[in-house]
């Protein structure tokens, strides 16, 4: 399995295409607990800890930045900032023709080229040999099922899995609570209602920079 470079898309970009404003965040924030950047805190929130990494692009910095204050997965999605990261991550998609209008849905072709590298790169049977490239690809274009094999820990304490939420299918739980009825992601973000490799990390946040544990 390659990473996002192969596509053409980040990974945050793919997940949006292919899931929704929540599935960007889900891979921002996977993408940040990779690097050892976001841990879980009290009450399944979700908090920055140790230094900023390098290279960070700006998505995933404005997730960051608004996780210096332990957020749940319910708060972050909701986040102005956040919300206006996804808008200014939508502008360059819009042009290069991924976007429709008038809801700035994916376009029939994007959502076929998304299609086509989920089939291409099948979710991994198991985690062991697994880049955090491969991980974060599997994460996007796999949704709850990867999170639950890769990371299974971490997405259940912080809420970025259901365990409630059916098996099928590609979803993306971030935010929800347990017994609301599923929708279409790009339903929800036109609507306003924003509900809610390596091993997986199980410190708190204010234990200091995640390392690559065990899950």
């Amino acid at each position: 399995m390659g990473g996002g470079t192969e596509i053409g898309w980040e990974p945050h970009e793919i997940a949006l295409l292919g899931g929704g404003p929540r599935a960007a965040v889900t891979v921002a924030v996977v993408a940040l607990h990779l690097r050892g950047a976001v841990e879980t805190g009290p009450r399944r929130t979700l908090c920055a800890t140790g230094p900023e990494p390098e290279g960070l692009g700006p998505f995933e910095g404005t997730v960051l930045d608004c996780l210096r204050e332990p957020l749940t997965a319910r708060e972050l999605v909701r986040n102005p900032d956040v919300r206006l990261a996804l808008a200014l991550t939508r502008i360059p998609l819009a042009e290069d023709g991924l976007l429709g209008h008038p809801w700035l849905r994916p376009t029939r072709g994007a959502r076929r080229r998304v299609a086509f590298w989920r089939e291409r790169h099948p979710l991994p049977v198991v985690r062991h040999g697994l880049t955090d490239e491969d991980t974060l690809l599997a994460v996007a274009l796999h949704g709850d099922a990867a999170l639950r094999l890769l990371l299974p820990r971490f997405a259940l304490r912080t809420g970025l899995t259901d365990p409630g939420a059916p098996a099928d299918g590609v979803r993306f739980s971030l935010g929800r609570g347990r017994f609301l009825r599923w929708r279409d992601e790009y339903e929800d973000s036109v609507s306003g209602d924003w509900g809610a490799g390596h091993g997986d990390h199980s410190g708190g946040c204010g234990s200091g920079g995640g390392g690559g544990g065990s899950d």
